[in-house]
């Protein structure tokens, strides 16, 4: 009984904390709180699309939203699973544009998942020890050591700074910006 107590204070904890993080987030965001919302429940109803569809693995692909412009990014097993996920995002109401980084499925790459998230988490550090760049706005995804920068940011600089410190993380093959600055 007290374990089960335990488990369940704990549960309540994390969502206080990760909604508090949601609130923040939103409240640093360059985009307008209707914007956010509308993008979140685009990325959203994508990423449900993918999970109910038979060819296209949420696990491979991933999506965000920004002012309706869809960006998906991850690894596809064939041409056809590629097709159905720029094809299932194209089909959601209040998708504007598709952009896509998806790199076909690689065996031996020579850069696994270890190595993604070491680098995602290198790169998510510097972006948030420099005071110069609203982190909290710059989504960060890593295919097979590939750095992909996307979101809506205040100004150039920010931009410039999250692209110089992604190339300067060892083991990064190449890096693609899809960061904006709002408003341009």
């Amino acid at each position: 009984m007290m374990k089960r107590v335990l488990l369940l204070l704990a549960a309540l904890m994390l969502m206080t904390l990760s909604s508090g993080c949601a609130i923040y987030k939103t409240s640093v965001d360059e985009r307008d709180v209707k914007t956010v919302a509308t993008d979140k429940y685009i990325t959203a109803e994508i990423k449900a699309r993918f999970l109910e569809d038979k060819l296209v693995s949420i696990l491979d692909i991933g999506a965000n939203v920004y002012q309706g412009h869809a960006y998906l990014y991850g690894e596809y097993e064939s041409d056809a699973q590629r097709a159905r996920a720029i094809s299932i995002a194209q089909d959601v109401d209040g998708v504007t544009n598709v952009t896509y980084y998806l790199l076909p499925k690689v065996k031996d790459d020579g850069c696994g998942t270890t190595d993604n998230l070491m680098i995602r988490g290198e790169l998510e550090k510097e972006l948030i020890s420099d005071d110069r760049i609203w982190s909290t706005n710059v989504d960060v995804a890593v295919i097979q050591c590939n750095v992909l920068l996307m979101g809506r940011v205040g100004n150039q600089r920010e931009i410039d700074l999250s692209i110089k410190y992604a190339k300067e993380i060892e083991g990064v093959r190449r890096v693609r910006s899809y960061l904006r600055v709002l408003g341009q």
